[in-house]
C-alpha cells in the first residue's frame, strides 16, 4: 500500500508543481488541497504546519515533512523513499 500524502498548495506556485512532480515520480499521487481558494483550509494548514504559511506544505501519513526544498533534500539523502515505504508499512500494520 502506498503512503497517503497530503499537500497544501496554490494554483500559481511553481514549488507546488515541482513537489507534485517529485512525488508522482515516486509513484505517489498526493491529495492536493488548494489553500488559495479556501481560507479555512489555509488556516488549517498553518495550524498543522506549526505556523508555516508558505506552500507547499507536505504531510506523509499525517506527519509534516515540510515544503518542496525539504522533500527535495530528503530525496537527495535517500530518506524520502524510506519515509514513503515506512508510511505504507505503518498503514498496513507493520
Amino acid at each position: 500500500m502506498k503512503a497517503a500524502v497530503r499537500m497544501y498548495a496554490t494554483g500559481a506556485c511553481p514549488y507546488c508543481r515541482r513537489a507534485e512532480a517529485l512525488l508522482r515520480n515516486k509513484g505517489i499521487t498526493p491529495e492536493i488541497i488548494r489553500v488559495d481558494r479556501d481560507l479555512v483550509q489555509r488556516q488549517a494548514m498553518q495550524k498543522l504546519a506549526h505556523g508555516r504559511h508558505t506552500v507547499p506544505q507536505i504531510f506523509i501519513n499525517g506527519q509534516h515533512v515540510g515544503g518542496y526544498d525539504d522533500i527535495a533534500a530528503l530525496d537527495r539523502r535517500g530518506v524520502l523513499d524510506l519515509l514513503l515505504q515506512e508510511a505504507g508499512r505503518e498503514r498496513d500494520g507493520g
